[in-house]
């Protein structure tokens, strides 16, 4: 069965850090851009970051530079999303998401339309 599995999701304090996961099952993600989405409620969808399925590049929105890190771990068939110096306007469900045939993670960011096989979601509440 083919499976996108995010983790790590939780309730953190503003300026705390969170490390999300994004486990393959059934397939793998050696070929496959990444991405990782979120969304808060009454919001958009927003492409957060994505990086090669080469490991050579990756993206980030404004919003999110400077403080998280995105990272693959083939070996272990799984993406990770370090999250530091979290803010409120950080919460959200985050999503992974893997690129469909083709698509290359580039400066112009994620895009929904261009991802084809998505996780569950993981819950990401920054709060005092």
């Amino acid at each position: 069965q083919v499976q996108l599995v995010e983790s790590g999701g939780g309730l953190v304090q503003p300026g705390g850090f969170l490390r999300l996961s994004c486990a393959a099952s059934g397939f793998s993600l050696d070929y496959y851009a990444i991405g990782w989405f979120r969304q808060a409620p009454g919001k958009e969808r927003e492409g957060v970051s994505c990086i090669t399925s080469t490991n050579d590049y990756s993206y980030y929105a404004d919003s999110v530079k400077g403080r998280f890190t995105i990272s693959r771990d083939n070996a272990k068939n799984t993406v990770y999303l370090q999250m530091n110096s979290l803010k409120p306007e950080d919460t959200a469900v985050y999503y992974c998401a893997t690129g469909v045939l083709g698509y290359y993670c580039s400066e112009f960011g994620p895009e929904s339309r261009d991802f084809g096989s998505w996780g569950q979601g993981t819950q990401v509440t920054v709060s005092s």
